[in-house]
């Protein structure tokens, strides 16, 4: 298949069965994701099978550029539509001379820990992560442990959308067991609890609940399973440890079952949230500065990295200074910080959202939800006199927001945030006041990430993944401060008729 795909087709049709559908907007910045679309619902799809087959087809060409080993292992999460999607993506990258190693239903990382196992440079992982129902995507590497960055996601692009694929002998197909196993017991190898540690895991029903329960039993863990029974339409809450309807429901059970901790799983097992002993919803970055402190007194002078949505205290807690930790703030998305963390080195990268980035000798360096698990029930281990909720009051007192998400179509975010950039530079340049504050500091790394005098900030950025801007502010100094810098950039992004509803407000 050499066609170019078409950006639109209507479903129902004879085009839409014969045709490759493929939407412009779904190839981002690090991954591809499309609404792949569930019977009944209004919006038609951007992607259909054949669309698949021709990303595939673009992914096996890419290889061959790349001068690549082609050999990929490929997985798919549990939705009911991922199995069919991985094998139109199965025949595409074979049409083009690639040997494609099945490993079946995964975790991401459990398909980043098959390249390591099977020895091949390639993954595909049919998932949507924390998308709800109908969407879908494929994560896609070819140099462990990184995924693809923009220059290789619009080189897919490209390839895919003007029909430059390239059709190859050689290519074949096997399913290969055993990998799930594998990548357990490297999880689990030399970790053993000193403590009874009582966790409550909560996977929202997907992917993470066929593996959660083993993996922190093997540890010496006591588990409380939670909606860990798989059931794709996610009758529960969708799982996503950054949305407060999981977090609150992970709280409920928390304190349900007395427990020390409670660990929360997205779909594909990629992120971990985190709810204390009395319930309190640790947001991830502030559990990252609790590892960060724990490790650092383990490997002094560690490297650290951090995303831009993340809290100032990784530059200003005084345990991590005492330590001498250093921490460099980057690029928001797991791409972005999982190679940043292999550049410097880093002991780990640290997301907000939950991607955390393990490098040896602790990981392998890719994002893991488990792996974050074991750390931070190690972390309780290691302090057997201290509770999930000393270990978070000890942090400096600041008031972070959840990650709040209003619409704006993947057309028109981007350029509505270099809007938004440009009235900050123009307000920091001006000397403008805000909350009677100046301006300290305004970072467009990813976005802006605007700083007043007393430590107060703001985040305004796209979504690499959704179509939605990201806003995340937090203070220093008081809940007030926090809620103003929300206020402040609420009315201001009120004036663009581009945004829509957010999911969440404070």
């Amino acid at each position: 298949m050499t066609r170019k795909p078409l950006p639109a087709i209507k479903p129902n049709t004879i085009e839409f069965e014969t045709q490759a559908l493929i939407k412009p907007t779904g190839f981002r910045e690090y991954d591809a994701r499309w609404w792949f679309g569930i019977p009944g619902h209004e919006k038609d799809p951007e992607l259909n099978l054949y669309g698949v087959q021709a990303l595939g087809e673009g992914l096996g060409t890419l290889m061959h550029e790349y001068d690549i080993e082609p050999k990929i292992a490929v997985g798919h999460d549990f939705r009911h539509y991922s199995l069919s999607i991985k094998q139109a993506l199965t025949v595409g990258l074979m049409n083009t001379g690639i040997e494609v190693l099945d490993i079946g239903m995964a975790l991401s990382p459990m398909a980043y820990f098959a390249q390591f196992h099977l020895d091949c440079p390639g993954v595909a992982m049919v998932t949507a992560s924390h998308n709800s129902n109908g969407w879908s995507g494929v994560k896609m590497g070819i140099e462990p442990p990184l995924t693809f960055g923009p220059d290789e996601m619009a080189r897919l692009k490209e390839i895919v959308l003007e029909g430059q694929s390239k059709p190859r002998a050689g290519g074949s197909y096997k399913y290969v067991d055993g990998v799930k196993d594998a990548y357990i017991a490297d999880l689990v190898k030399g970790v053993k609890l000193k403590n009874k540690i009582k966790v409550v895991a909560a996977c929202g029903n997907g992917t993470a609940g066929a593996f959660v329960e083993e993996v922190l039993t093997k540890i010496g863990a006591e588990v409380v399973a939670v909606e860990c029974e798989l059931d794709y339409t996610f009758p529960n809450y969708n799982p996503n440890p950054e949305d407060m309807k999981m977090l609150h429901a992970m709280r409920d059970s928390c304190l349900e079952h007395s427990a020390a901790v409670a660990l929360g799983f997205d779909g594909d097992g990629d992120r971990c949230g985190v709810v204390d002993d009395t319930g309190e919803e640790i947001f991830a970055d502030k559990v990252g500065v609790m590892l960060a402190r724990d490790l650092s007194a383990l490997y002094p002078d560690a490297q650290f990295v951090a995303d831009v949505k993340s809290t100032g205290l990784f530059l200003t807690d005084p345990v991590l200074i005492a330590n001498g930790a250093k921490t460099d703030y980057y690029k928001t998305g797991h791409s972005y910080i999982k190679r940043r963390s292999k550049e410097l080195n880093a002991l780990v990268g640290f997301e907000k959202s939950g991607h955390y980035f393990f490098n040896a000798p602790i990981g392998r360096g890719y994002d893991c939800g488990l792996t974050s698990a074991i750390a931070i029930l190690q972390m309780l281990d290691r302090n057997p006199e201290k509770k999930m909720s000393d270990l978070r009051e000890a942090l400096p007192k600041t008031w972070g927001s959840p990650t709040m998400s209003p619409l704006c179509a993947d057309e028109t975010k981007y350029g509505v945030v270099d809007r938004v950039v440009a009235e900050y530079l123009k307000a920091f340049k001006d000397g403008d006041k805000i909350m009677g504050m100046n301006i300290r500091d305004v970072n467009t790394v990813n976005g802006v990430r605007m700083t007043l005098e007393d430590g107060t900030w703001g985040l305004v950025r796209a979504s690499s993944n959704t179509p939605n801007l990201v806003v995340v502010v937090e203070s220093p100094t008081s809940e007030e401060n926090k809620i103003g810098m929300f206020r402040e950039i609420e009315a201001r992004l009120a004036k663009y008729e581009e945004i829509g509803e957010y999911n969440q407000k404070i």
